[in-house]
């Protein structure tokens, strides 16, 4: 029997041995599936809604996992990290982003003080974190939505241009004036790290964690299409820009996830380092209508909404993944899914098993 929880606990219940199933980084939904990806593995892991068990009576389980390897031609080696951070379905497929960004060795306990200072200045870049993918659902003769190489309908998984050590993206970034200088510094140091993803049409929305420049933090708006087997940055409009930039004041905080919910942005927001601080939902009303009328290659928003400050302990139940809730999914008001990385005591039962919180909004 589950153990008894908050009422707006979320229950969530991996495989053993699931590649995805503790530091929750991204989550969507297809109708009541759930997919949810994390930020130490290079898979997406599918759960399913179960009936209620006493007062838990939101409860996903039934976990499959989609090793990336299995679809697609990666970056980066088949059995290396992909940092994956955002996360968004939309007309039958699954987009998935890596953080892009760099990583540095921390200092360990045990190891003298000249090791660790060395192991403190080395900086590396797993491929697979420079990904940017969209991968076909399709359902099954069971009827469960599957991701796959390709589907029947002739829709391919497909991955943006480029190598383990660039593309098109970083790129483009490299030569920006505003994040070029932060290419070389890795995410948790307020370098480049992508955390936030959101899709409407052709368009992408990137939310930055890092870097955070004097207080504003940044989306970053991007076109694709499809050129034979991969993705190419295309102009957001004839003769237009490859990239437009949105600095968000969010009050210091860098971007933890995106979602679109009617005609409004919602953003996750939370320290660019790692630290413990505030986690708080902002609201861009209009925020779409908008975006698509936008020609300005740089804008500035400061007239942000704040939702709801999150809870968050020490060096645990770090928010990382918003997404809405289907229609009739739970009764009621709109709600919102909120899942943690590095979850503590408080949101687990065992090694498999974590706990999210269900918000609802106006």
């Amino acid at each position: 029997m589950p153990n008894a929880r908050a009422a707006n606990a979320v229950r969530l219940e991996f495989a053993p041995g699931a590649l995805v199933h503790a530091n929750l980084s991204g989550a969507a939904f297809s109708g009541d599936w759930l997919w949810v990806v994390g930020d130490e593995a290079c898979g997406v892991d599918r759960l399913r809604r179960l009936d209620p068990v006493g007062s838990e009576t939101f409860r996903f389980g039934e976990g499959c996992d989609f090793p990336l390897k299995d679809l697609l031609d990666l970056p980066g080696a088949a059995d290396e990290e992909a940092d994956l951070e955002g996360l968004a379905v939309t007309d039958g497929w699954l987009w998935v982003v890596g953080s892009h960004g760099l990583k540095r060795k921390n200092a360990k306990e045990g190891r003298d003080h000249a090791e660790n200072a060395k192991r403190l200045s080395k900086t590396s870049l797993d491929g697979n974190r420079r990904l940017l993918a969209c991968l076909p659902i399709e359902t099954d003769a069971s009827g469960q939505p599957c991701l796959v190489r390709e589907a029947k309908d002739g829709r391919r998984a497909l991955r943006l241009k480029g190598d383990a050590m660039s593309n098109e993206l970083t790129r483009a970034l490299a030569d920006d004036p505003h994040f070029g200088p932060y290419m070389a510094i890795p995410g948790k140091d307020n370098g480049l790290d992508i955390e936030g993803l959101a899709v409407d049409g052709s368009r992408l929305l990137l939310g930055l964690r890092g870097p955070v420049l004097r207080g504003w933090s940044a989306l970053v708006e991007i076109a694709v299409e499809t050129r034979g087997d991969q993705l190419r940055l295309v102009p957001l409009e004839e003769d237009g820009p490859l990239m437009r930039k949105h600095f968000l004041q969010l009050e210091g905080l860098g971007v933890r996830d995106l979602h679109f919910s009617g005609d409004d942005l919602y953003i996750l927001a939370g320290p660019t380092m790692v630290l413990d601080g505030e986690i708080r939902i902002f609201k861009w009303a209009g925020a779409n209508p908008l975006l698509a009328t936008n020609r300005e290659a740089a804008r500035f928003e400061a007239a942000l909404t704040e939702s709801v400050s999150l809870p968050h302990g020490r060096g645990i139940n770090r928010a990382e993944a918003l997404c809405k809730l289907p229609p009739g999914l739970v009764p009621g008001k709109p709600g919102w899914l909120v899942l943690y990385d590095a979850p503590g005591a408080d949101r687990k039962d065992g090694e498999y098993t974590v706990f999210g919180d269900l918000l609802r909004h106006d």
